[in-house]
C-alpha cells in the first residue's frame, strides 16, 4: 500500500483534524501509545482506535504491541516527500498542536521506552 499512497490518498487522510492532530503528533514524537493519544486529544478511546486504524490501513501509521500497549509511528516506508511535508506543516503550526503538545507533556503515568527496532 505504501509504494501507491498519493498525495490524494494522504489529504484524504489528514483532511480530518483529528487524524491531522494525530499523525502531527507522532510525527513529533516518534511514537506513542493509544493512552498517550487519547489523553492528548481529550477524545474517547474508540474514537482514537478508529482514526489510528484508517491511517495504519492507508499506510501512513505503522503499530506495534508491547505487553498491554500498543504504539504507533510513522510507516517506516513512507516516501520522502510525505516526511518532509509533515516537517513543514509541523514547524509553520506550531500554535495549532500546542494545546495536545502541552496535554501529552502534563500526562502522568506514561508508558516506558525501549528503543524500537526496525
Amino acid at each position: 500500500m505504501i509504494e501507491h499512497l498519493t498525495p490524494t490518498a494522504l489529504f484524504k487522510c489528514l483532511a480530518d483534524e483529528t487524524r491531522a492532530r494525530l499523525t502531527l503528533l507522532i510525527a513529533r514524537e516518534g511514537e506513542l501509545c493509544v493512552c498517550e493519544l487519547t489523553a492528548a486529544l481529550e477524545e474517547s478511546q474508540p474514537k482514537i482506535s478508529r482514526h489510528l486504524a484508517l491511517l495504519r490501513s492507508s499506510g501512513v501509521l505503522a503499530d506495534r504491541r508491547q505487553g498491554q500497549w500498543v504504539y504507533y509511528r510513522l510507516h517506516p516506508h513512507l516516501p520522502d516527500w510525505v516526511h518532509e511535508m509533515l516537517r513543514t506543516v509541523l514547524t509553520a503550526n506550531r500554535n495549532w498542536l500546542a494545546p495536545v503538545v502541552q496535554r501529552l507533556e502534563a500526562m502522568r503515568d506514561r508508558p516506558g521506552r525501549t528503543t524500537l527496532c526496525t
